[in-house]
């Protein structure tokens, strides 16, 4: 349907929940999810130690083969798509981004379609990083202040398929769903997909 999905983080949050959800909402199914929520926007004054634990973290994904035990992310789907999404990171570190994890084949794995999961830093929003989804386990992340600043970062897409909002705050959550223009807004969580609710987006993201 196409989707480059906001997840908004306060920084009135269970910092390991909103890590959990963060990555889950990005890496699962190996980020080949068009409601992929796979622009971070986290508020400035927990940052630092949010990246930090994000990254911690991702480097404990087993990435394997889909059928071994405790596999977390398997292969992307062909040839083509590993090319590209190795291209989107490629392309962000020459626009000036900082590749803090991933991006590459993992050592252990010298055949197949791997790719560790990745997050990007020192994104400005003119970036291709930030406007083109890449279909693959890739997060970008982009501090905000305000609440405002928020709410225009995650509109500043052409895409309005999904976000997510993690917050503490109940009122907060409802203003952000009301003003993030997307069809599908999850709060306090990313990805739970029901079947009896209709599923598509706003701006170029299509209809299922």
């Amino acid at each position: 349907l196409g989707g480059k999905s906001p997840i908004v983080v306060f920084d009135d949050v269970d910092i390991d929940e909103a890590v959990e959800w963060t990555l889950f909402g990005c890496f699962w199914t190996n980020g080949q999810i068009c409601s992929a929520t796979s622009r971070l926007l986290i508020h400035k004054n927990i940052a630092k130690g949010f990246v930090d634990r994000m990254v911690a973290w991702s480097k404990n994904i087993k990435v394997s083969d889909p059928l071994e035990e405790g596999c977390r992310l398997g292969p992307v789907v062909s040839e083509g798509q590993y090319e590209k999404i190795k291209k989107f990171v490629a392309n962000a570190k020459s626009e000036g981004a900082t590749i803090l994890s991933g991006g590459v084949r993992p050592k252990h794995l010298e055949k197949g379609f791997f790719i560790e999961p990745t997050i990007i830093t020192d994104i400005n929003t003119s970036m291709e990083i930030w406007r083109e989804e890449v279909f693959g386990p890739v997060l970008c992340v982009k501090e905000f202040s305000t609440e405002e600043e928020a709410i225009e970062l995650a509109n500043d897409t052409h895409y309005g398929l999904a976000g997510a909002i993690i917050s503490g705050d109940r009122e907060r959550c409802q203003r952000l769903a009301e003003e993030i223009n997307a069809g599908c807004i999850w709060v306090n969580c990313s990805q739970p997909c029901f079947c009896q609710a209709p599923w598509g987006g706003n701006k170029r993201s299509g209809f299922g």
